[in-house]
């Protein structure tokens, strides 16, 4: 297993206490990850400090306003790259199918794109094939961590580190066409309500599409996703 990336992932898992616990541990295998910068490692120290130390219920609610309430933080990948549109619920039936045949279940609730999934699935996998992964979502990671540095917020770090374990530069047109989408405060429960009120998702596969391997799937995120009717309108 990598255990880097089983490390990320866990960082961007939703905090508990039993999280709280293994911070030691995390911590002494990120500094110790010779495919980051020291100053890459040094970056991630206060997300550790913090998630080890800060009353749970702090980092539970600063978790949810980061992640949950803000389409633009999303950590569903396909949110970025398909929106709400059909085309999401096959990419995430075939995702689903490729973790299984990798001998990989995901024993969560979340769904199949959310990245702590993904990576924790990378982290059993030939790091050639993590690399390519990574470095097709890396305009994602760049648009993540600019906003995240945006909020101050020390959970930017992690997204840096994945883009240098990826070993790419991401496309710049890309990030910036998802830095256009504009933000939503998320204490504005009306406005929050309005980006979320989307079509329905349907999760079953596209009677006129394959079923594509993850690395297909995710080849595609250097076309950012065109926003729904209902957010356009907004």
């Amino acid at each position: 297993m990598d255990r880097t990336l089983k490390s990320l992932s866990l960082l961007l898992s939703y905090p508990t206490r039993e999280l709280q616990k293994t911070m030691p541990e995390i911590g002494g295998v990120l500094a110790s990850e010779t495919r980051l910068t020291a100053a890459a490692r040094r970056a991630l120290r206060p997300l550790i400090e913090e998630l080890g130390s800060r009353n749970i219920f702090d980092l539970e609610e600063q978790y949810v306003m980061l992640f949950d309430r803000s389409r633009t933080l999303s950590l569903n990948l396909f949110e970025h790259v398909h929106g709400e549109s059909r085309d999401r619920g096959g990419a995430m039936v075939s995702l689903m199918e490729t973790y299984r045949e990798g001998g990989f279940e995901p024993a969560t609730t979340e769904l199949p794109d959310h990245l702590p999934v993904l990576l924790e699935f990378l982290s059993t996998r030939p790091f050639g094939e993590t690399k390519d992964i990574l470095a097709d979502a890396a305009h994602i990671f760049e648009a993540l961590n600019a906003r995240l540095v945006r909020r101050e917020s020390p959970y930017g770090a992690v997204f840096a580190a994945l883009m240098q374990i990826a070993g790419t530069n991401p496309d710049r047109e890309a990030v910036a066409e998802l830095l256009e989408q504009p933000e939503v405060d998320p204490d504005d429960l009306e406005a929050l309500d309005a980006v979320w009120e989307e079509s329905e998702v349907r999760f079953g596969p596209d009677p006129n599409a394959g079923c594509p391997q993850v690395r297909d799937m995710l080849s595609r995120m250097d076309q950012p996703v065109t926003p729904a009717p209902q957010a356009q309108a907004n």
